[in-house]
């Protein structure tokens, strides 16, 4: 917003942090990733966040050795592109469950 460069330790750090509590959380779901739209949908969202979070601190040691914000744009355009295939996977089992309710 301000044409600054993030930084790179406080991505890193606060990534690291994120990632513990999403790991943790996906692990206690990963059981239920089969199950319902509702399901499924809190399963992937879990799973996108860790794989998010691991996207970042490699963003963040991008930043820190390019001293650009291109690795961190990149990270971002992935991540929007994990939101948007994760959306689609719901979309489709909702329907399925929709027209084949139980």
């Amino acid at each position: 917003m301000h044409g600054t460069t993030p930084k790179a330790e406080a991505m890193g750090l606060i990534a690291f942090i994120a990632l513990l509590a999403n790991v943790s959380v996906a692990m206690m779901l990963y059981a239920y990733r089969d199950g319902d739209a509702n399901m499924q949908s809190v399963w992937l969202c879990s799973r996108n966040d860790a794989i998010g979070n691991i996207a970042v601190i490699i963003a963040a040691l991008g930043v820190w050795g390019s001293n650009s914000a291109w690795p961190d744009l990149v990270v971002a355009a992935i991540m929007a592109s994990l939101g948007v295939s994760a959306a689609m996977q719901v979309i489709k089992k909702a329907r399925s469950e929709l027209n084949h309710p139980q």
